[in-house]
């Protein structure tokens, strides 16, 4: 298997594959990280589904799409997963007329956003980022599992070192509101469901994978404040600290990477071979995550490979969209 890095872009790791026949779903597809694998995994030959919460979004994603990759074949969708009965709408539809796909990759998310609630009530990084991608990847389930070497990538973050979940207030309804705390719990929320799926599913049956695509510029920056980009750079600067007092040495510096490498861990997840053994895990820089290093490079907290948790908050979750996941 190749050895990748932090520099290699979607392009990198997916030279000379054949995509062809291979079946898609992005959601988020309409910019930024999203955008960018679906462009590269089309110009392999894979058919995309691009899911954007608009079909105005969605449609326009598209043909910018046919445009960068002559030939493509890309359709659009349209699902809001701040709205359960729009997840469940588009399920529903698509499933009319679809048995089977090999690839969902969840991508979509918000990112330190104002306390506000989803339509049904659930805060809303907590609500969009993980119960929404929690129901539709329910929901996909069986189409999945009907699939060709089927996998699931969900995005997390090095923000999940920020706050591991809450199992009893995760509305805020008693925690004064963070936003950062926030989008953290849900980035944890997000690597333990892969996790959970994974163990759930067997790889014999199913893949699954969170992945830190690393720091990027894109529309997900959008709620970003002046203090709230302060609060980040100096907790960045403690987890440095930190794990360079773990003996993990002091890295490199921080920077910022292209939409093209950041997007490349999710479509190295989606396609490359001999990733068995490493069902479940935390991906970063287009390999396994490292235990105690910086989550700002590729390490992790080890609150997202509890398996009791992954465990709780999977029940929880049901519990919550007041549906069974089917598997």
């Amino acid at each position: 298997m190749a050895t990748w890095d932090r520099n290699s872009t979607t392009d990198d790791v997916l030279a000379g594959l054949d995509l062809s026949g291979r079946r898609v779903m992005i959601t988020g597809a309409a910019s930024g990280l999203g955008k960018e694998s679906a462009r590269a995994l089309a110009a392999r030959g894979a058919s995309v589904t691009v899911l954007a919460r608009s079909e105005e979004r969605a449609r326009s994603a598209v043909g910018e799409l046919e445009e960068l990759v002559p030939g493509g074949r890309c359709s659009p969708g349209v699902v809001d997963l701040a709205d359960l009965s729009s997840i469940r709408a588009f399920t529903d539809t698509w499933l009319d007329g679809h048995d089977a796909f090999d690839v969902l990759i969840n991508n979509a998310g918000v990112m330190a956003t104002p306390y506000s609630l989803t339509v049904d009530g659930f805060e809303t990084q907590f609500g969009t980022n993980h119960l929404g991608h929690f129901l539709l990847t329910a929901r996909l389930a069986p189409a999945l599992l009907r699939g060709d070497d089927p996998r699931v990538v969900t995005l997390s973050s090095a923000g999940h070192a920020r706050a591991d979940v809450d199992l009893v207030d995760w509305n805020f309804a008693t925690t004064p509101y963070d936003a950062w705390v926030a989008y953290g719990r849900s980035k944890s929320a997000n690597a333990l469901f892969a996790r959970e799926l994974a163990r759930r599913a067997g790889s014999d049956r199913l893949l699954s994978f969170s992945v830190h695509p690393g720091g990027i510029i894109t529309d997900l920056g959008r709620h970003l404040t002046e203090d709230l980009m302060n609060d980040m750079m100096r907790m960045m600067a403690d987890r440095a600290t930190a794990a360079e007092a773990a003996g993990q040495g002091p890295g490199e510096p921080f920077s910022f990477k292209s939409v093209q490498a950041g997007a490349a861990t999710q479509v190295w997840a989606a396609t490359a071979t001999g990733l068995a053994g490493q069902n479940g895990a935390y991906l970063a820089d287009c390999g396994p995550g490292v235990p105690g290093a910086s989550p700002d490079a590729n390490g992790f907290e080890s609150w997202i490979v509890d398996d009791g948790r992954a465990r709780r908050l999977w029940e929880l979750s049901e519990e919550l969209v007041s549906e069974a996941f089917p598997i």
